[in-house]
């Protein structure tokens, strides 16, 4: 094997290791985020659309909860949102909490798409990290090397 064929199996072997790196540090951020929900022990509303009476701690959980929340303030507020109340109308505070609980829960889901994110990019880097080692490692025909006669593949 030529020193061409070593470092690419030597790039081969770092970009698959890299790959298992990310799959971990996916999986531990996914982890780590639904964790940290359940501590916050919210259940899915009742009257929501999907995962009613659930615990938030995945990402379609959070969104079931952020939908929710986004109807009861605006039942709450007659339809409008923050920005269309009067400064002075009570039900302006309600509009504010509504609006901050849900973007707090669409982070959630935002964190819960980026760890997907690496994990998937971690499979496929240890797929290319594998493809790369297996390339490296075979041997090339050349045609000063070719029986007669028989096919050659460069």
């Amino acid at each position: 094997m030529n020193n061409g064929a070593k470092t690419a199996r030597i790039i081969g072997a770092i970009t698959a290791i890299a790959g298992l790196f990310l799959i971990i540090a996916g999986g531990v951020t996914w982890g780590t985020v639904s964790g940290r929900l359940a501590d916050e022990k919210i259940t899915v509303a009742e009257d929501a659309a999907s995962f009613a009476g659930q615990p938030v701690t995945s990402p379609w959980t959070a969104f079931a909860e952020a939908d929710i929340i986004a109807h009861h303030a605006l039942d709450a507020t007659e339809g409008k949102t923050y920005a269309e109340l009067d400064r002075e109308d009570p039900l302006r505070a309600t509009a504010m909490n509504g609006s901050f609980l849900r973007a707090s829960l669409f982070t959630s889901v935002v964190a819960f798409g980026v760890a997907a994110l690496v994990m998937g990019l971690g499979l496929l880097f240890i797929l290319v990290g594998y493809a790369v080692w297996v390339l490296a490692g075979r041997s090339a025909v050349t045609p000063g090397t070719a029986a007669q006669g028989v096919p050659v593949t460069v």
